[in-house]
């Protein structure tokens, strides 16, 4: 999904705006944490412009392997397998700021 989605130039914030969904349903469907209901798996492919099979398998209309992927060194493989690492724990971190931000403004309210 997230390949399909960066081909496409579009964020996470894009993709989930345009299916109605949170952010945070996005980063967990791409991070394998949770999967999409039916219909929002046929929304995803519409979207993407790939097949509902190619999402679940890999398989039918969608993009090609990760060819390039093979041809690169471990080293670069490691540091790209850290990066999005880092990028999902930034999200966590995001969320976990505003959860923060959100008690800390219903304890504001509470005491005026």
């Amino acid at each position: 999904m997230a390949g399909a989605r960066e081909t496409l130039g579009m964020s996470q914030s894009d993709l989930a705006r345009r299916l109605g969904v949170k952010l945070k349903t996005v980063r967990a469907w791409e991070e394998d944490l949770n999967e999409p209901r039916a219909n929002k798996l046929q929304m995803v492919a519409g979207v993407l412009n790939v097949s509902i099979m190619w999402l679940l398998n890999g398989e039918g209309d969608g993009l090609d392997g990760p060819a390039e992927e093979a041809e690169l060194s471990v080293d670069i493989r490691a540091v790209l397998t850290e990066i999005r690492q880092v990028k999902t724990e930034m999200g966590q971190m995001a969320d976990r700021l505003g959860l923060l931000e959100k008690r800390l403004r219903a304890t504001l309210k509470e005491e005026s």
